[in-house]
């Protein structure tokens, strides 16, 4: 995943960007081929004195690519640009992920609660970084390894709601398979479940398990449910089992996602618990 030096260039950079982001993105390239033509160079020398292909550099100028920070730094260098081009970084890597997931990045930065049940994996927020490149991984039909690398980035990037101020409250409720399962093997689950007793002890989260052996549950038939609130008063919520799947605002059809999610609050380990539960497992592991 390296785009270091002759014939690694192309390398992972087969991210054309989509929907509004692209304009932002031709934008950059417009601007980097006046700089480019401004200092009298071709796109050929340019590509050569940053480390780069020509093909490459053209791409990149005419919006069809979007570069990684890297390449920014060096054509801002090699220009002279006084830190114009290197200023982009943060809006071409949020080029860089999908959309589905810029569109759920920014309904978690508005939040002031997020909820959550998992019943098939853990919830991308939870997820060690070793934890996320096994998941990706392991899809089929199998991911490219810039697909991989653009998936973990994100997930990553999202994991920056821990660290807002005001916090937001984060409540998760995951079922106790997706603890027990050894994705990417033992000694990456003995990291995760160090990462979620970590996690649940910060006081805006709360984290429960809900047990296999548990005799009632509310969620059985309804699969993962994600519930959003914001400042405003109003929420989102989505629910793999309901509504086809698709995000929903309507009171009506937020309070049976927030009944539902209820109950499997109540039905699962308290956050006290859990916490024992997450560690016994870590024990075993």
């Amino acid at each position: 995943m390296s785009a270091d030096g002759e014939g690694a260039d192309e390398a992972g950079w087969d991210v054309e960007p989509e929907d509004e982001i692209a304009s932002v993105v031709e934008a950059l390239g417009h601007q980097q081929k006046r700089w480019r033509e401004a200092a009298g160079l071709s796109a050929g020398e340019f590509g050569e004195a940053i480390g780069y292909g020509e093909d490459l550099v053209r791409k990149v100028e005419r919006g069809a690519r979007i570069p990684r920070p890297e390449y920014l730094d060096a054509a801002d260098r090699v220009l002279g640009a006084g830190g114009f081009i290197s200023a982009m970084k943060e809006e071409m890597a949020k080029a860089r992920y999908p959309k589905k997931v810029r569109e759920l990045a920014k309904l978690e930065e508005r939040a002031v609660e997020v909820a959550s049940y998992g019943n098939h994996n853990l919830h991308g927020l939870l997820q060690t970084k070793e934890y996320m490149e096994a998941l990706f991984e392991s899809r089929q039909p199998a991911y490219s390894l810039d697909q991989v690398e653009r998936g973990v980035a994100a997930r990553m990037a999202r994991q920056e709601i821990f660290e807002r101020s005001p916090a937001p409250d984060l409540i998760f409720v995951q079922e106790e398979v997706t603890l027990r399962r050894p994705i990417g093997g033992r000694m990456i689950l003995r990291a995760q479940l160090e990462r979620l007793l970590e996690v649940g002890r910060l006081p805006n989260v709360t984290l429960q398990v809900m047990p296999t052996n548990c005799e009632e549950h509310a969620g059985i038939e309804g699969g993962r449910i994600q519930l959003l609130k914001f400042g405003d008063g109003t929420s989102v919520g989505r629910s793999e089992g309901e509504f086809n799947g698709r995000p929903v605002s309507d009171p009506k059809q937020l309070r049976i996602l927030e009944l539902r999610y209820g109950m499997i609050r109540a039905q699962a380990l308290t956050p006290r618990g859990s916490l024992a539960f997450i560690e016994q497992l870590w024990g075993e592991t």
